[in-house]
């Protein structure tokens, strides 16, 4: 690759998204859609594409499922949401059900969860000097 590939828009990114592979699909999507309120982009078969802050969450299937949530190495990712108040977003999730664990760093404020899948998420104090 020339140096002058990245300077032309070959590689200019137009859309960023996840991809989560599910086992328990229609669950994942009830909790992506309907507790966290991600709309609707598009669905087909076996696969649901949510609008993720600007960017996308594609759920799909083939995925596995943990009752508890996944270890690091099994799933060393955590989708993050960051949000204005972390304790009034816990609260609000934990009125639909969802246990959210609570911490607090020197660096912020995190409400951790797991998805029907056992997959780790997060609420994050978006008012953080790092993401203002």
């Amino acid at each position: 690759m020339s140096d002058d590939a990245g300077r032309n828009g070959a590689l200019q990114v137009t859309a960023h998204g996840i991809i989560l592979k599910t086992e328990r699909f229609e669950e994942c999507v009830r909790f992506y859609r309907d507790i966290l309120e991600l709309p609707v982009w598009f669905e087909q078969d076996d696969l649901t594409c949510l609008r993720f802050g600007d960017g996308y969450l594609m759920i799909e299937t083939g995925g596995m499922a943990r009752d508890s949530r996944k270890p690091g190495h099994e799933n060393p990712t955590i989708l993050r949401l960051n949000v204005m108040d972390v304790g009034a977003a816990a609260a609000e999730l934990q009125s639909r059900g969802v246990a959210v664990d609570i911490r607090h760093f020197s660096w912020g404020v995190i409400g951790a969860f797991v998805d029907p899948d056992g997959n780790a998420c997060e609420l994050k104090n978006a008012g953080a000097p790092f993401f203002s």
